[in-house]
């Protein structure tokens, strides 16, 4: 066989692996690095049935990042993480990984290394084939699923898919199943509208499946509280004591936790919780970030402007951002609405917004900004001119995403009411706006 050939055969094994290298996984370097800081934020404590997963993305976004020895510690922990978790040497859990080290490999020139791992994969389909009538096994179809449920929401549609399909092969994989009612809850959250009754009963039956994922029952409590069911302060506040006591981690529910206190405990409390998280953890960026989140939610609602509180709020999302380097532009952009509520402030606001709008940013981090900008010119400068010309740098860009409609929307409700002068120029516009 040709050397040719044989690397064109290579090359079409490897592209019809179940891996993070097939699987359409390419966002730009911004969300590689949120992912990154997400993924972190998580923990690596014993006894995390994801464990496994999260090293095996790590691992993926280390080498898109361009860390490839990262990648391939990573892939490796993963391995092991696997293999303690499941108490076995091997089993079909390993497929997606092995594909990713023969992947790895491969783009890092050692063919012989990359063919060893297809070999590897070939024996596990071999000795674990998937189920009849399935295309995948079903811990290939619960992988896929929790990674392309990270990355973006027009991959969830796809995770739910998979998930029905690997706890429907496998139903006493308890941590699949409350991944996906957490799945179809963020589906509905992120789109404002209310939970419908059959998920919230999915949401029951989860919890009770899994009594020690503290996070699904943060957001059940939460969800049952919104359908106007009572809920007891009391239950609430030891929910929080035993958060409290779990390690830090973002799975621990801790963010959700401090919204459902904010919401029907008291605001007080809220904040007693995120600094008592704080005092017991004072190195812990993730607790940072959420006590950060609360202070902002304070300021921006007028419930306390005082002050302390505003200086709080500005430490706080100093230090997040100092911690987050690689991805707290959300931050900086919060931070510069903090400084506007104070006196004088609102120099330092705009000398901020002015500094991130030099900065070289990704299409979607570029619309996010200018909607962010646009919506500040409005709402504290007054000045809806300008405001439209932000809204319309936002919607231009031909990138999909959620600030983009957002600008979209801004300016078709301006047009609608007729009382700018600019009426005609937005209805234009968005004549000649091309659909994405």
């Amino acid at each position: 066989m040709s050397a040719a050939h044989s690397q064109s055969t290579l090359e079409s094994k490897l592209e019809a692996l179940q891996c993070h290298f097939t699987w359409d996984l390419n966002p730009g370097s911004s969300k590689l690095f949120r992912l990154r800081d997400k993924l972190v934020d998580i923990g690596t404590e014993e006894g995390n049935r994801w464990l496994g997963h999260i090293y095996n993305l790590r691992g993926y976004i280390q080498y898109k990042l361009g860390f490839t020895e990262d990648a391939q510690s990573f892939f490796t922990k993963a391995a092991e993480a696997f293999c303690n978790i499941r108490e076995a040497d091997e089993g079909p859990w390993l497929v997606v990984n092995y594909g990713n080290l023969a992947w790895l490999h491969h783009l890092l020139g050692d063919q012989g290394k990359s063919q060893d791992y297809l070999s590897k994969v070939d024996a596990l389909m071999q000795k674990y084939p998937s189920p009849p009538q399935q295309e995948l096994h079903a811990e290939t179809y619960a992988e896929k699923a929790w990674t392309l449920m990270k990355f973006s929401r027009d991959k969830q549609l796809l995770a739910v898919d998979y998930f029905e399909k690997a706890i429907g092969m496998q139903p006493e994989m308890v941590e699949w199943n409350s991944s996906y009612v957490l799945l179809l809850e963020s589906d509905f959250k992120y789109d404002h509208k209310e939970l419908e009754d059959d998920i919230l009963e999915k949401m029951r039956i989860a919890k009770e499946q899994d009594p020690e994922n503290l996070y699904l029952a943060v957001h059940y409590l939460e969800y049952c509280a919104k359908k106007g069911e009572r809920i007891d302060a009391d239950e609430i506040r030891e929910l929080g004591r035993r958060v409290l006591r779990n390690p830090v981690s973002s799975y621990s529910g801790m963010n959700a936790l401090i919204w459902v206190y904010r919401e029907y405990v008291t605001v007080d409390e809220a904040v007693d919780l995120a600094e008592e998280a704080l005092v017991n953890h004072p190195d812990q960026r993730y607790l940072k970030r959420c006590a950060a989140l609360l202070y902002k939610w304070i300021i921006f609602r007028d419930i306390h402007r005082d002050e302390n509180t505003l200086q709080r709020a500005i430490r706080l999302h100093e230090e997040v951002i100092a911690l987050y380097p690689d991805s707290s532009l959300v931050k900086k952009i919060d931070l510069a609405d903090i400084y506007r509520s104070k006196d004088q402030g609102l120099a330092k606001a705009e000398q901020m917004y002015q500094e991130l709008l030099e900065m070289d940013l990704e299409p979607a981090d570029t619309q996010m900004l200018y909607n962010k900008y646009a919506n500040y010119l409005f709402f504290i400068q007054h000045d809806s001119d300008k405001s439209i010309e932000y809204h319309m740098k936002a919607a231009e860009i031909p990138q999909r995403s959620f600030y983009r409609e957002k600008s979209i929307k801004a300016l078709e409700n301006i047009e609608s009411k007729g009382r700018s002068p600019r009426c005609g120029e937005i209805k234009e516009f968005l004549e000649n706006l091309p659909t994405l």
